[in-house]
């Protein structure tokens, strides 16, 4: 017995008893799916009566409250596809910038299979989704097993293998524990909105664990067979790399002088919100018979009556650039990419107060002013919000001239003036959409600008995005000792 415990203490010993305890639990996990997947298949009635009950208690339980209705269905879009689609993607491209491709790879082969597993599965039992007599939510396609569960264990779960490394030891509980409830909020608001019984939510929490078993498993086998030590699970995928899923290095100060810094920004919102203002009562209800009364006048009305089909058409499609949902995309795809290439904290504080500033000067200013739309057919309907300033132009504008300063004082490569024609090409194109379309007067581009340039001045001043260049252009700081010894 001596010698079993003397074996099983070197490391292929270790490997040895976790690969059985692995297999052990994949073997667990699959046949409780297996079993699972069986009684739904042929109809077991005691499931059938535990899953409908619950689904019509759930309805009863949540059909009433509107603002619960709403934050489930916050909590269930953490779950859903494009969320899922989005994280792994800006995830591979990170690794790949950091010339980690066996964890890019991880992540391509865990999340395709999951893709993969979802309709196939789905189509193979034919079972239909939940009728309630109230539905708050829609679901697509087949209701056997769940795609929000099983998608959330596989991309959560494959994120924190591998980022593992990257958290401080005396925090990885903590993310564990943070995706765990992650995951079993999502599954439970499936069956709170009506759209998934609890048995396809359990099938897809089974099956969703075992692919990520499995691939796991079959991750650390490769590193066993290239001679790398096998860590515990606990130490993430590739414990080694480290310094390069950081991240960015931890920077002492976000602002130069963070107390005077906030206080600035504090006080220099409120000066642009007064500028704003001043600008926007100027030009709404001051202007009178001057030139810029007319444009507003005349500029609208020339649109309406050049309308056509096609124009419509393009200018919807430009108007939704500038939309929110557009704008978060961009801005959720270029701040990853910041922290991969550059390694650098503030010059992601600077777009994410950028955009936060421009939302909060915009709908402080819109509701100050109250300007009226132009006095022409509007295309896009009612909307709740005012004329003065225009959103969709102040925001398109916000974003693609930060971007355009954080990029171009950082390479001399040719594509860096694309940043600069995007940053005119940009707003311009959802100006001219937004006037044709009759939600715009000509000076509400012009508040657009105004916000822009004070506000991202402002920033740029305060918040000194590119201070990092002053020590020779350096993407990051050298490593640190501690990561420098481990990773030799």
């Amino acid at each position: 017995m001596g010698a079993v415990k003397d074996i099983l203490r070197r490391p292929g010993g270790q490997f040895t008893e976790r690969s059985l305890a692995g297999l052990v639990f994949i073997v667990g996990t699959g046949a409780g799916f297996a079993l699972l997947l069986t009684l739904v298949r042929v109809g077991w009635g005691p499931l059938h009566r535990i899953d409908a009950g619950v689904a019509a208690w759930c309805n009863e339980l949540v059909a009433p409250h509107h603002p619960l209705v709403t934050v489930l269905r916050a909590i269930t879009d953490l779950g859903g596809r494009p969320i899922m689609m989005w994280l792994v993607t800006v995830a591979v491209v990170g690794l790949l910038i950091r010339r980690q491709g066996r964890l890019a790879g991880y992540l391509v082969v865990t999340g395709f299979g999951a893709l993969a597993l979802d309709p196939s599965l789905k189509a193979l039992v034919g079972r239909l989704r939940p009728v309630v007599d109230v539905p708050v939510a829609a679901g697509v396609g087949n209701s056997f097993p769940s795609g929000h569960a099983l998608g959330s264990i596989v991309a959560y779960g494959a994120l924190l293998l591998v980022f593992l490394p990257a958290i401080r030891p005396r925090w990885r509980r903590c993310a564990i524990v943070f995706v765990a409830v992650l995951v079993f909020a999502i599954g439970l608001t499936r069956i709170a909105l009506g759209v998934h019984f609890v048995s396809d939510v359990i099938g897809g929490w089974l099956l969703g664990l075992a692919w990520l078993v499995v691939t796991g498993y079959a991750f650390r086998l490769w590193r066993r067979e290239r001679g790398r030590p096998v860590p515990a699970l606990t130490e993430g995928l590739e414990p080694e790399a480290r310094q390069d899923l950081r991240p960015a290095p931890a920077e002492e100060r976000m602002l130069p002088r963070p107390l005077a810094g906030s206080a600035e920004l504090v006080t220099g919102w409120v000066m642009v919100f007064g500028a704003l203002y001043g600008f926007g009562m100027l030009v709404s209800y001051y202007a009178g018979d001057t030139f810029v009364a007319t444009l507003d006048t005349e500029v609208p009305r020339w649109f309406e009556a050049h309308r056509t089909e096609t124009l419509d058409q393009l200018s919807y499609g430009w108007s939704k650039v500038g939309d929110t949902h557009a704008i978060l995309l961009v801005s959720l795809i270029f701040c990853p990419l910041v922290l991969a290439v550059w390694r650098r904290w503030r010059p992601v504080l600077f777009v994410a107060l950028t955009m936060f500033g421009e939302l909060a000067l915009f709908l402080a200013t819109a509701r100050a002013v109250d300007r009226p739309r132009p006095e022409v057919a509007h295309l896009d309907g009612q909307l709740p919000t005012a004329s003065f300033p225009s959103g969709h132009i102040a925001a398109t504008l916000c974003l693609y001239v930060a971007i355009a300063v954080l990029v171009m004082p950082r390479t001399d490569r040719w594509w860096r003036w694309l940043t600069v024609v995007a940053a005119v090409v940009m707003p311009l194109g959802v100006a001219l959409s937004r006037m044709y379309r009759g939600m715009h007067h000509p000076s509400d581009f012009a508040g657009a600008i105004l916000l822009t340039v004070l506000w991202v001045g402002l920033l740029y001043l305060v918040v000194r995005p590119n201070a990092d260049l002053e020590q020779g252009n350096r993407p990051s700081p050298a490593p640190e000792p501690e990561l420098t010894r481990v990773a030799a």
